[in-house]
Formats: C-alpha cells, sequence, structure tokens
C-alpha cells in the first residue's frame, strides 16, 4: 500500500540556534544551512546525518505554532518525518482507518515538496509528518 522510503528528518525545537549547534558540533555534526521559513515563522538549521537530517527548529516570534509549542513543553522532540512516495494515497487510506490528521490534503513546500501532519492523539504521542519530494 504504502511506500515509505526513509527517515528524512528529526526535527527538535529550541530556545536558539546558535546555542544548541554547541552539543551538535561537539557530538560531530556539521551544519548545512540555516533557512527563514516563513509559512512556519520559524528559521531552521539542517544537520546532515547520513541520509537523513536532525533539524533545529527556532520560532521567528512569540505568536507561532512554534513558540506556543517551545512555552507548553520546552525544547525537545517536535515530529519526525518520514519521506514517503504516494502521498495522498497514503493520506486517504490514513483517513479510512480512522487516523487523524492534522493536514487532510498535501500542503506545498520549497523546492516542490508535499507534505501533511498526522495529529499525534492519532500515534500515541508523537507528531509525524509525510514528506513527498518532487518526481
Amino acid at each position: 500500500m504504502t511506500n515509505i522510503k526513509r527517515i528524512q528528518h528529526v526535527a527538535i525545537v529550541v530556545d536558539n540556534i546558535e546555542d544548541s549547534l554547541t552539543f551538535w558540533e561537539a557530538l560531530g555534526l556539521e551544519i548545512e544551512s540555516i533557512k527563514e521559513v516563513p509559512e512556519q515563522e520559524s528559521r531552521v538549521a539542517f544537520l546532515p546525518v547520513g541520509d537523513s537530517e536532525i533539524e533545529l527548529v527556532e520560532s521567528t516570534n512569540d505568536s507561532s505554532g512554534i513558540a506556543r509549542y517551545l512555552a507548553k513543553r520546552g525544547p525537545g522532540l517536535h515530529h519526525i518525518c518520514i519521506e514517503v512516495d504516494g502521498i495522498e494515497a497514503i493520506l486517504t487510506s490514513l483517513l479510512e482507518k480512522g487516523i487523524r490528521l492534522i493536514t487532510p490534503e498535501p500542503q506545498s513546500g520549497e523546492g516542490g515538496r508535499r507534505y501533511a501532519f498526522i495529529h499525534p492523539e492519532s500515534t500515541k504521542g508523537v507528531l509525524i509528518e509525510l514528506y513527498e519530494l518532487p518526481g
């Protein structure tokens, strides 16, 4: 039914990217880039790990979803992103099985990628992002 390809990234919410990099660089990871993500009101640092990434996510204002998450739960794991093929079919199948989705239709992102989030209520507490690359 589904074509799960890999864990694309693990997103970690942080108070401050630069402060958080101290640990990750001590571990031996190198920062690939830091990008502003205006639609999510955040900045994201990308740290490659094999064919996956760790993403450090920082809010760019006090009212964003990331800022609310940070205020409620503190820094730490935000979500796990799974790269898939056929995101529409996967979302349809999940809905048919009673899985609660935050985004029942794929959203468009940078570079033509498409993504959707599965509600933590249906995953026993973990926010899951499905991610499909173009082509």
